[in-house]
């Protein structure tokens, strides 16, 4: 098993990485960053509390709480964990969320 960060994700967590590296400094930003891929490493082994993403969504997927942001990945065709994207608790998720799951 395998995390891959997807399109999406990639260019979100670039934006974060930024975004706390010019707001608090490159310190705060690498631990955050460090953070949010030790909790991607933890998926497999349940270290991380991911709930199911509710039905109406229309995609088989899980997220997850880490600090100020929610995590959403699913589980690809070949059983690596793809992590598809990751947003800020005070954005608007659903749009976000439906451009990064394709929708």
């Amino acid at each position: 098993m395998a995390v891959r960060i997807q399109e999406a994700a990639s260019l979100r967590l670039d934006e974060i990485y930024r975004f706390t590296r010019d707001r608090w400094g490159e310190a705060r930003a690498d631990s955050y960053i460090r953070g949010l891929f030790e909790a991607f490493n933890r998926i497999e082994s349940h270290g991380v509390r991911s709930r199911s993403i509710p039905a109406e969504f229309g995609v088989n997927g899980y997220f997850f709480r880490f600090e100020s942001h929610f995590v959403y990945w699913r589980r690809m065709s070949n059983g690596d964990i793809g992590i598809v994207t990751v947003l800020h608790q005070r954005m608007h998720q659903i749009d976000h969320f439906r451009d990064a799951f394709g929708l």
